[in-house]
């Protein structure tokens, strides 16, 4: 699997990969999760958010990366 880049619009639209939107039964169009993890964004298939961040990124791990980082949208207040 190679990196593909794809343009966001002015609105921050980005188009979704067709081979994904297959795969994910999004042809019709549908909802995805999306994380922002302050060093990229990752999209997932509409409910994979809350596995994969119970699985694979602690929330040790999550709170860590949130509070040491210079986003102050990733911020908690």
């Amino acid at each position: 699997m190679a990196a593909q880049q794809y343009k966001v619009s002015t609105s921050g639209q980005m188009s979704l990969p067709a081979d994904a939107r297959r795969r994910w039964n999004l042809q019709d169009g549908g909802e995805v999760d999306v994380l922002d993890l302050g060093f990229g964004v990752l999209t997932l298939p509409a409910g994979g958010a809350a596995a994969l961040v119970d699985d694979v990124l602690p929330a040790e791990a999550l709170y860590a990366a949130a509070v040491n980082g210079d986003d102050p949208d990733l911020m908690t207040t």
